[in-house]
């Protein structure tokens, strides 16, 4: 029997928390921002031109979920990481009711980069990204915009803004706002696999 509840950890994502670790590792508590930040999945995402030559050359392909531990693993492989030895074996919980997912680039049979998400409804909740191989985890971005519009998605959050985020058209919403579109996106019937 599992020491975490996955349906009280789902309905935390689905009320617009997320978990992080402490800075010990050893703690894990449940966070929300002020502002959220959302990657665009209509005409307002963008990336830049010298990427579309890697897009076009097809030197990566995008799997999902053909390695979900390893990408855990690579978005916890920093200097300084939230994800705790507790949050993987929470995404892991997460991937076997099918609610987590790692969406990865490859080179070969190399995993060169991905990210790591968790799908409730229509929103699409981007937890990490990493890459072993430039421009690996720039192209898993554009495909994984493209994977959710196809599916219909309400949003993909990205939680919190940063520069690289910003490349893309990233935005920030109020908690007011995010709140209404998590409602909206908890009845949607989107299927990410």
């Amino acid at each position: 029997m599992t020491k975490y509840d996955v349906s009280a950890i789902v309905e935390g994502y689905a009320q617009g928390y997320f978990l992080m670790a402490d800075e010990t590792g050893e703690n894990l508590s449940w966070y929300s921002c002020s502002d959220r930040t959302f990657i665009p999945l209509d005409e307002r995402f963008h990336y830049p031109k010298s990427l579309r030559r890697v897009l076009n050359s097809n030197r990566f392909t995008v799997a999902i979920n053909r390695d979900f531990k390893a990408v855990v693993a690579g978005c916890a492989n920093r200097q300084t990481t939230w994800i705790s030895s507790q949050l993987k074996e929470i995404y892991w919980l997460l991937y076997q009711s099918g609610y987590a997912y790692s969406f990865e680039t490859w080179q070969g049979d190399e995993l060169a980069g991905g990210i790591l998400g968790i799908a409730i409804g229509g929103a699409f909740i981007g937890e990490s990204m990493f890459y072993h191989i430039p421009e690996a985890s720039k192209v898993a971005m554009v495909r994984l915009v493209e994977r959710l519009r196809d599916r219909h998605f309400v949003f993909f959050d990205a939680q919190m803004m940063n520069p690289h985020l910003a490349r893309f058209g990233a935005y920030t919403v109020s908690e007011k706002e995010y709140r209404s579109l998590l409602r909206l996106a908890w009845k949607s019937s989107c299927s990410f696999a």
